[in-house]
């Protein structure tokens, strides 16, 4: 009987052990992902995309990867220094905006270009993806790249009359989001002022610009609805600017997950993602432009024969970027000529 007794003491105590070394494995492959962005929540991405994306990723886990959001940077840093927050493991996780570090990612500005992409954002980040794929994989090869995309067609606000003329942009010192943005807005002959989203109101509301460049969606939060009185875009289908986001978490991080939690995060990466966000912006750009009309601001498209003046300004910014690019060493016409390739791949696919 002690014997018996003794063994099931034994069997319940491995037992025990075996459970509670189970217990903690699961729980060891439990993890909390923390998300920076540098917008206000209520804004398209995070409305449209992150939010949504991280709920999937939470349900599509069952629960075993939890991920948390920061907006405003919320967890310390600045927009423009993101990138390097995310590879050094400051956060988990976080939407970067290439462009803001100009220089250091050059190939990306190919998918800036003026006049590049078209004006839905979900076929542009699909194209954005691909060109990511063929071209950029190595820049960003410190980071897990999650989804690559782009925002819908860049606006000109400003205080004021709308733009009647190309030649009206001419002396106004624009907020500009890019060096391909700014390059063209200083050939149209305005005073460019490159700054991250954050800066953009006070800027406006000190009168240190007469207005910038920036999409419908981003508007509202921005409240550029009382910052400034008008709303131009250009005619046609092709957007005046556009801007290019990687949304990337970091690599150590995701290489520590289990095999089938990263499966997870596969799984709601790459060209479903890329496209994802960029449908974010299409409805968050009918919102924005609703709310503008709303509010009873003047909203103006520019003539055929006026934008025509201003492609023939953006075919010299990318003949000059091309030539630039050659003197860096890469082969900057390869780079503009695949970005148009997978921009009308994409277009033609819908």
């Amino acid at each position: 009987m002690k014997n018996l007794m003794t063994t099931a003491a034994t069997t319940l105590f491995l037992g025990a052990t075996t459970f509670g070394v189970s217990a903690i494995s699961a729980a060891a492959q439990e993890v909390t992902l923390r998300f920076q962005h540098f917008v206000s929540p209520k804004s398209a991405n995070p409305t449209y995309f992150m939010e949504p994306w991280a709920r999937k990723i939470e349900e599509d886990s069952g629960g075993r990867i939890k991920v948390e959001l920061f907006p405003f940077m919320q967890l310390g840093g600045k927009a423009p220094n993101q990138y390097d927050l995310i590879r050094d493991g400051a956060v988990d996780g976080g939407w970067v905006i290439p462009g803001y570090q100009p220089g250091r990612f050059p190939e990306a500005e190919a998918m800036e270009m003026p006049f590049m992409t078209t004006k839905s954002a979900e076929e542009a980040s699909k194209a954005a993806w691909e060109f990511t794929q063929k071209h950029l994989m190595d820049d960003f090869a410190d980071v897990k790249v999650i989804a690559a995309h782009m925002h819908g067609p860049g606006i000109i606000h400003k205080k004021g009359a709308a733009l009647a003329t190309a030649s009206d942009i001419s002396g106004l010192r624009l907020r500009g989001p890019s060096r391909p943005a700014t390059l063209l807005l200083k050939k149209l002959g305005a005073t460019p002022v490159g700054m991250p989203v954050p800066a953009f109101p006070e800027a406006l509301s000190k009168g240190i610009l007469d207005g910038g460049v920036i999409t419908w969606e981003m508007s509202p939060s921005l409240k550029l609805n009382e910052l400034t009185d008008s709303h131009t875009d250009v005619s046609g289908d092709k957007s005046l600017y556009n801007l290019y986001f990687i949304w990337a978490m970091n690599k150590g991080v995701y290489d520590g997950l289990p095999d089938d939690l990263k499966a997870v995060i596969d799984a709601n990466s790459g060209l479903m993602a890329s496209a994802w966000a960029g449908r974010a912006h299409d409805t968050g750009d009918v919102v924005g432009r609703k709310a503008m009309v709303d509010d009873g601001n003047e909203i103006a498209t520019l003539s055929e024969e006026e934008t025509a003046k201003i492609r023939k300004m953006g075919d010299e910014v990318i003949a000059e970027w091309i030539a630039e690019a050659d003197a860096k060493g890469l082969d900057g016409a390869t780079l503009v000529n695949d970005a148009r390739a997978a921009v009308a791949a994409n277009r033609a696919a819908n």
